[in-house]
């Protein structure tokens, strides 16, 4: 079975995205092998708002993977390059997992993250934390929530100072 993960680069203080929805704090170590992650996915899940942005930056897809959105305002027939999931994730969610092939990147999107988090959909969480304080923006777990708990499966510190955390949901 495929698993979902969130793979996600967070500030210190715990932003996925600065109070505007930059990333530009997001530093790229030449050490971080975007190829090898990428080639861990076939499917990418994002919410509505990661979509869009998405889309305003120039293309709303990853690169050889399958991209899945959920939104209840988005339409299908817009949107024929993806699809839109308006509601029954688990449903969605249970198929996706069912096809054979790689795993399943939960890409961006705090409040979409939780609510998968918070019903157990969601199987590691991957966090690069980069070493800068924000201030404020949009957080990694938007509360309110419920107490998720984890198991530290690995870490790596890069030379840039990013810490790379991987846990599973337990």
């Amino acid at each position: 079975m495929r698993r979902i993960r969130y793979l996600v680069a967070t500030s210190l203080d715990g932003y996925i995205a600065g109070p505007n929805g930059e990333a530009d704090w997001i530093i790229m170590d030449p050490d971080i092998d975007f190829g090898e992650i990428f080639s861990q996915f076939y499917t990418a899940l994002m919410g509505r708002r990661t979509f869009e942005g998405m889309v305003s930056a120039g293309n709303g897809l990853m690169p050889g993977m399958e991209t899945v959105v959920f939104s209840r305002t988005l339409q299908q027939t817009d949107r024929p390059n993806v699809s839109i999931v308006a509601d029954k994730p688990e449903e969605a969610l249970a198929t996706l997992r069912a096809k054979p092939g790689k795993d399943i990147w939960l890409f961006g999107g705090g409040l979409l993250f939780r609510g998968l988090a918070e019903a157990r959909l969601v199987d590691a969480i991957e966090v690069a934390v980069i070493p800068i304080l924000l201030g404020g923006g949009i957080p990694l777990l938007p509360p309110p929530t419920k107490r998720i708990n984890l198991t530290l499966k690995a870490q790596k510190v890069y030379k840039t100072g990013i810490v790379s955390l991987n846990y599973a949901i337990t």
